[in-house]
């Protein structure tokens, strides 16, 4: 079983933790803080990701992978505890620099964090298969209703959470999203980059919903790709590192 070098807690909830992963090597690479999916539902944690960032690790990355509060209709309780755990996670991790990544309902909410809370030393975000248009997918009843479930209202009464609706991040911000993806369909991700023409998405072929975070996966370079251009402060320039 795949376990992380250390946890660390950001506040009084059994939740308020965070798994790090530290490379064997000194890196200078920055610290990836990855926000993790399942539709903000409690059953999901952050141990399905430990695979993706025990790779990530491996290839010279600090990582820390934040746990939240999950309960339903109780929104604000899980964007507090994000952008706590935002502020909480040294960015010394990473020499001082951090890149923001999501999977899906983790994905909206990096989304979400680039532009209402977002972290010390940011250099960019990029959001995997993310839910980055509430309104829609509440209007589809995506995940069988959940972002009714997660909001406890009517996504288009909590504009202030959808990013489509809120302010361009101030750092570059990169959507990969699989064409194949059913379960959040591209379609998400295709009209936040309409609401936001600063970001850039990246189309990944025959790729699905959990392509995106397994380093298995014929997606996963593409991933890859976007850190490494990050790393260097430009997330623009990651579709050809990917290929």
């Amino acid at each position: 079983m795949l376990t992380p070098d250390r946890t660390l807690r950001y506040g009084p909830d059994p939740d308020h933790v965070a798994d790090v992963w530290v490379p064997a090597e000194p890196s200078a690479r920055p610290l990836v803080v990855f926000i993790h999916g399942g539709y903000w539902r409690a059953e999901y944690d952050r141990t399905h990701t430990r695979p993706m960032a025990a790779d990530l690790r491996d290839r010279g990355w600090p990582v820390a992978a934040i746990e939240y509060r999950r309960r339903a209709g109780r929104p604000d309780d899980l964007v507090d505890d994000v952008r706590a755990a935002l502020k909480a996670v040294p960015p010394a991790l990473g020499a001082g620099r951090v890149v923001v990544a999501g999977h899906s309902a983790g994905g909206h909410l990096a989304l979400w964090a680039a532009a209402a809370a977002p972290a010390p030393g940011l250099l960019g975000t990029i959001a995997l298969a993310p839910v980055a248009d509430l309104t829609w997918a509440d209007e589809q009843g995506l995940g069988q209703g959940a972002v009714a479930a997660f909001l406890g209202c009517p996504a288009a009464e909590r504009a202030d959470l959808d990013p489509v609706r809120l302010k361009h991040p101030a750092e570059p911000v990169v959507l990969a999203h699989g064409d194949a993806d059913t379960d959040a369909p591209l379609k998400l991700s295709e009209s936040y980059v309409a609401a936001h023409p600063a970001s850039r998405l990246v189309v990944i072929p025959g790729a699905g919903h959990y392509e995106v975070i397994d380093p298995r996966s014929v997606a996963w370079p593409y991933v890859i790709g976007e850190l490494a251009a990050s790393a260097g402060g430009d997330l623009r320039a990651g579709e050809e590192a990917s290929r």
